[in-house]
């Protein structure tokens, strides 16, 4: 797992320590917990923008002209993902965004899980990530190979839900995925209605 800086950790840490916040996480989450919240598995969160991602980016390429938006924490109460806490970068470092509940959370824990198995047998070090791909509603956990980025592909799973047609949980070729998304349209992150 990726470190995430300092700074990040301290927001989130602040944040779950205030009452506020606590409030807005137990709303978020359903119901009350009875332990202290945890933050864990943190992983930076990458935007795939729609400005520049198009049919013809739709590979690695468009995975490198990504930028890192901040971070995302599943807080954890014992065993349990009770919601996520994303931190945004700033100009000053990182500041506390935001709680979130629905299925994400526990969908990036269960493609964690995947993602270990599947690179279980690989020489690869892979660097695990969250790409949000917001013109296609899709979340996915993105692996990128460290060190021999010429022997080995990037890897995205989407979480679920997932887009219509794309299958949520399974480890997919990075560039075949983002092809698969950019058919129809030219624009790869552009859904038109």
């Amino acid at each position: 797992m990726p470190q995430p800086p300092a700074a990040a950790l301290r927001a989130v840490r602040a944040a779950l320590d205030s009452p506020t916040a606590v409030r807005a996480l137990h709303t978020t989450a359903g119901r009350r917990r009875g332990g202290v919240p945890v933050a864990s598995h943190a992983l930076p969160v990458h935007l795939l923008d729609p400005a520049t991602a198009t049919a013809a980016t739709a590979s690695s390429a468009a995975l490198a002209e990504t930028r890192r938006t901040g971070w995302r924490f599943l807080v954890m109460d014992g065993d349990e993902v009770v919601a996520a806490a994303e931190t945004r970068s700033t100009e000053a470092g990182h500041g506390f965004s935001h709680f979130a509940g629905g299925p994400y959370p526990l969908a990036t824990l269960r493609a964690l899980r995947q993602a270990r198995k599947h690179t279980a047998a690989s020489q690869t070090v892979f660097l695990p990530r969250l790409l949000s791909v917001p013109g296609h509603y899709m979340t996915a956990l993105w692996l990128h190979p460290v060190l021999d980025r010429a022997q080995s592909a990037d890897v995205l799973i989407p979480l679920a839900p997932a887009p219509l047609g794309i299958t949520a949980h399974l480890p997919h070729d990075a560039d075949e995925l983002l092809s698969l998304l950019s058919l129809g349209g030219g624009k790869l992150l552009t859904v038109t209605t």
